[in-house]
């Protein structure tokens, strides 16, 4: 009997997720939207310490966008063909030296290239963790893990919104440095729990042929495009124009040899008869063009238009981020795909048009009101993108997949910076939030008609379980 019973919770535990996954998971997870966030109170410290105005120090955003812009959907692939455990470990990795590099950094420049190296060290997190919760789904039978991608979504929306608040405690205790420094110990956290946790990839002959089978091409075309993309955006004008002629050619040539490719880089044939995965990919564009504008552009002015401290700003912020954590925990179990996205899309339509009422006297309950408004968007649109990849992606490409929608997400950062950086071009004032509220107004407008008629969430609302709200 004793012996029937142990086989029994064997068997009970083997039929359900690793536990021992979740934390080095979140961890992985966390490296981005952390220092994505961190960085937005720091912008004016950084630019008064090197004595370059806020068109300049967007480069600090737009570097770590390009960068994880590239690395992700490239992570993403190696992962699908190795396995997560050892690119994790070396992507984490880089997250520490980068950070020892930008504490040390003689220039600003420097700390513009330790901000890409630190982007492409936090490429492994995000679909590692994918690529772990399908298979672990396989192996338990445990098709839709809902919980333990709702436990990612609250990780990576709460380190998000805290982190403008972290950063501004930091930023007054120890200068800008400090934002990196917290980066260490992270660091060697996620290279000690991905060596001890996460599972050896099985050792198989044809690794080599594997190698060889990755499309470098295809990479480096990517690469090409997005870098001429953002070397554009970050000063668009007919002197650059050059530019974005270069990233439409190369573009084109990128998706011509995917097409012609065995084992494509981004398999465009697969996304070309998956119409409903590219309109989630749109919505992460333009929700993250939107979030990220706010998240790097509100603090600005909060130091600049409305002169306050950093320290101040940041706390400022954490509104949002109690919102999003009490809405990410109410909501993140929940199934309704569809109705999250509607939800979050209008709210953030409100909120953003709420920025016009804004100037140099604005009272701090209206600033605190804003911020925690945003706070219902940051919940929900980013956790209902992500879980509208899970179902909409072939399985067998969840990694890179997952990272392509992180491609995305980050093209809005970039756009986002590229507009602050255009509506701030004489200082992070009053006119100039009033036009970031415009421009996001806008943006926000097109992303609520393209959620409310995309009738192909309906589908994956019942993937996902959800009954009556088709």
């Amino acid at each position: 009997m004793f012996h029937t019973g142990k086989k029994k919770n064997e068997t009970a535990i083997e039929n359900h997720f690793n536990q021992k996954l979740i934390l080095p998971m979140i961890l992985g997870s966390i490296l981005n939207p952390i220092n994505s966030s961190i960085m937005s109170v720091a912008l004016i410290p950084i630019g008064q310490a090197f004595h370059v105005p806020p068109s300049q120090t967007a480069w600090l955003v737009a570097a770590l966008y390009l960068a994880t812009a590239i690395g992700q959907p490239v992570v993403g692939k190696l992962i699908d063909l190795f396995g997560p455990r050892s690119l994790f470990i070396t992507a984490t990795s880089l997250v520490g030296i980068s950070s020892f590099i930008a504490i040390f950094a003689p220039g600003f420049w420097w700390l513009v290239a330790a901000r890409i190296l630190l982007g492409l060290g936090t490429c492994a997190g995000y679909p590692a963790s994918m690529y772990l919760i399908r298979s672990e789904a396989e192996r338990t039978g445990e098709a839709s893990p809902g919980s333990i991608l709702a436990t990612l979504g609250i990780a990576s929306q709460t380190i998000a919104v805290i982190g403008p608040a972290l950063g501004g405690v930091l930023i007054g205790a120890g200068g800008w440095k400090s934002i990196f420094i917290v980066n260490l110990p992270l660091s060697l956290a996620c290279i000690l729990l991905g060596y001890f946790r996460f599972p050896k990839a099985p050792k198989e002959a044809a690794e080599g042929e594997k190698l060889l089978a990755i499309d470098f091409t295809g990479i480096v075309l990517f690469s090409i495009t997005f870098t001429s993309l953002l070397l554009f955006l970050m000063h668009p004008s007919l002197s650059k124009i050059a530019f974005l002629i270069v990233a439409g050619m190369a573009g084109a040539v990128f998706a011509a040899a995917e097409l012609k490719m065995k084992n494509p880089f981004i398999d465009i044939r697969v996304f070309s008869g998956n119409i409903p995965l590219i309109l989630t990919y749109i919505r992460g564009l333009l929700s993250g063009l939107v979030a990220y504008s706010f998240i790097y552009g509100f603090p600005q002015w909060l130091e600049d238009g409305r002169g306050l401290s950093a320290s101040s700003g940041g706390l400022l912020m954490l509104p949002m981020s109690l919102t999003a954590i009490a809405v990410t925990r109410v909501t993140g179990k929940s199934p309704a795909i569809r109705l999250k996205l509607v939800v979050g899309s209008i709210v953030q339509f409100i909120a953003v048009l709420l920025l016009l009422f804004t100037h140099h006297t604005t009272s701090v309950v209206l600033i605190a009101f804003i911020v925690l408004l945003l706070g219902i968007p940051q919940g929900l649109l980013n956790l209902g993108n992500q879980n509208a990849v899970y179902y909409q992606a072939n399985p067998k490409q969840i990694g890179a997949s997952a990272g392509l929608l992180r491609t995305f997400m980050y093209l809005g950062a970039i756009l986002a910076s590229a507009a602050n950086g255009l509506f701030f071009k004489a200082g992070a004032n009053t006119p100039g939030i009033h036009h970031i509220g415009l421009f996001c107004g806008s943006v926000t407008l097109l992303l609520i008609l393209m959620t409310v008629l995309d009738r192909s969430l309906s589908i994956v609302n019942d993937k996902a379980g959800v009954k009556g709200e088709n």
